[in-house]
């Protein structure tokens, strides 16, 4: 394996030979610099492409044109993922400190005790590889809980939440199972001033009555049978983050009014504990249930219904925005193969006739199965339509009724971009919402679930000329 290629900025010719032989012997690629700028130029030039990569840059705090620490400081600026190793014969507690806070890894005396350098490169480098590992499952995470799509429900669900993250309040997510209400609360998380902290998710309606109060707030050593040991609990692991509270509506009430608690004095308390422990904790919840139905069938409490709405958030289903699912279907497509390390494979337009034909009760959840059904069961590179078909279930064709009553055509796609596909289907739905509707724009707006500015917006962008106007 190729070792690391390291910098060495130091004016004194001796002290970068000494270096360079026995880092040299132990692999490593050296690269030298008498002065702050030539470091400079060699940082930018391997940034801009024209050499190779610099890892670890050891440089001197006294060099004849630039102060070290500005060459460290710039450095980052010009590379970001470089880690910096500070060098001085005249160390000082206050230039150490100056050191660490403009991002040195770490600093040393000068004389320099070589396996002492070679031990803290070798360091430097795992932390490297572990701040790299730690990018990329960083970056896995988000492109496992992106939100996917194009179509106006979307957007607005994306501005909506931008809003939002930036209050602290209260939020109830409600929508139908498999619509992605943990999408919403983890991007509400991470757009938020907590986004460093912990993101718990509590799956409510997994955890038996008798264990969910131990889960929420933790319990004490021996407070019952099995409790061998003490256990923090969720709202605990949470604290100066986000607890995301899924299927609320199906917790016991019992344990409704200890939430409430909770959101009222911001305490709590352990099972089988005697004193109360502050938590700092934003509190997401989500239901798939109208909850103000169940406040009056007696199954939720109205008081925390209140607590918890302060700002409500509605996840639109996936059959009300079609336009998205040739985007989803393409994405758990790419993911799925990147997972099982396959190789690249796509869809072709008679398979996104047959997704967008489908009517997914099971909403974004279930066509995500799909996908990976439909890839794990497919050899070839282009799926269609044929192995689609295979693996939905033969209610598969959407009835009329479940596309709000119009009488678009989406049976035959011809072979353009997925661009000019998505804009002719919303085009014919558009068109179709206006004849049922005698051409009136407000109600055709409202079935469509549009603004009316932006279905104008719409019927400009199409040429679509409305039959009437009665408004």
């Amino acid at each position: 394996m190729q070792k690391a290629h390291l910098l060495i900025v130091d004016d004194e010719k001796n002290i970068i030979s000494s270096l360079t032989r026995p880092l040299t012997r132990e692999g490593y690629n050296i690269r030298s610099a008498l002065t702050g700028q030539e470091a400079l130029d060699i940082l930018q030039r391997a940034e801009d492409g024209t050499e190779e990569d610099i890892d670890i840059l050891l440089v001197d705090v006294w060099l004849p044109d630039i102060d070290g620490l500005q060459v460290l400081q710039k450095a980052k600026e010009i590379s970001p993922d470089i880690i910096p190793i500070v060098m001085s014969g005249h160390a000082s507690i206050d230039t150490a400190v100056k050191a660490t806070k403009l991002g040195a890894f770490d600093f040393m005396e000068k004389p320099l005790n070589l396996d002492k350098v070679l031990l803290l490169i070798e360091h430097a480098l795992k932390y490297r590889r572990l701040e790299e590992a730690n990018r990329g499952f960083r970056q896995a995470i988000e492109q496992e809980y992106q939100i996917i799509g194009q179509s106006q429900q979307v957007l607005d669900m994306i501005e909506r939440i931008s809003i939002v993250a930036a209050t602290p309040g209260r939020v109830l997510i409600a929508g139908e199972n498999g619509t992605g209400k943990e999408l919403v609360a983890r991007a509400i998380h991470a757009n938020s001033n907590r986004q460093e902290g912990p993101f718990i998710k509590v799956n409510c309606a997994a955890i038996p009555n008798e264990l969910i109060e131990s889960e929420l707030f933790g319990h004490e050593k021996g407070s019952f049978t099995g409790a061998h040991e003490r256990k923090k609990g969720k709202f605990e692991l949470a604290n100066e983050g986000t607890i995301f509270l899924d299927e609320i509506g199906d917790m016991s009430l019992p344990t409704q009014a200890k939430i409430l608690r909770v959101l009222t004095d911001n305490e709590i308390d352990r099972v089988g504990g005697t004193r109360p422990i502050r938590v700092d904790v934003r509190v997401i919840a989500a239901s798939n249930k109208n909850l103000e139905e169940e406040i009056k069938k007696g199954n939720f409490r109205e008081d925390l219904y209140y607590r918890l709405n302060v700002i409500p958030f509605m996840v639109p289903p996936l059959r009300e925005r079609r336009e998205d699912i040739p985007l989803l279907a393409g994405h758990f497509l790419k993911l799925y193969c990147r997972e099982t390390q396959t190789k690249a494979r796509k869809f072709d337009t008679s398979a996104y006739r047959v997704l967008m034909n489908y009517a997914w009760p099971g909403n974004v959840r279930e066509l995500k199965n799909i996908v990976e059904r439909v890839a794990i069961l497919t050899r070839s590179d282009v799926i269609g339509e044929r192995e689609i078909s295979s693996v939905l279930p033969p209610s598969a064709v959407m009835t009329q009724s479940s596309v709000n009553n119009t009488n678009h055509d989406i049976s035959y796609f011809p072979e353009k971009s997925l661009k000019e596909l998505c804009e002719e289907y919303e085009k014919k739905v558009i068109v179709s919402a206006l004849k049922a509707h005698d051409g009136n724009v407000s109600r055709t707006a409202e079935v469509l679930d549009l603004e009316r500015s932006h279905l104008y917006k719409k019927l400009r962008q199409y040429n679509i000329s409305k039959a009437s106007d009665a408004e």
